[in-house]
C-alpha cells in the first residue's frame, strides 16, 4: 500500500480529531481545493472515501461537508478498487 500512497501523493497518516473517521489515522490527496480522496486506516485495512471540506486544513479537524465511501477494505490487487482510485486521480 505504501506504493499506492506515494504514487498518488497521499499525505502522511495523521489522527482524525473530527471523529468523522472514528479517530482512526487518515491520509488524503487533493482532487481540487475542496475535494479530496481519503484513506482511513482501520484494524482490518484501509477504507477509501471521496470528501468535500472547506479547505485541506479542515481535514481531520472538522467534519466533512460530504463523505462517500468508495471502497471498504481497499485492496490494490482487486481490479475494481484500482479502477475506483484511477477514476478520480487520472
Amino acid at each position: 500500500m505504501d506504493n499506492v500512497f506515494k504514487y498518488y501523493d497521499f499525505s502522511d497518516f495523521f489522527k482524525d480529531q473530527s471523529e468523522s473517521f472514528s479517530g482512526n489515522p487518515i491520509a488524503y490527496t487533493e482532487l481540487n481545493s475542496q475535494h479530496f480522496l481519503i484513506f482511513e486506516k482501520t484494524l482490518e485495512g484501509y477504507n477509501l472515501y471521496v470528501s468535500k471540506f472547506l479547505n485541506k486544513k479542515s481535514i481531520g479537524v472538522h467534519p466533512p461537508e460530504i463523505l462517500e465511501l468508495l471502497a471498504l477494505n481497499y485492496d490494490k490487487s482487486i481490479p475494481e478498487h484500482r479502477i475506483i482510485l484511477r477514476k478520480y486521480l487520472h
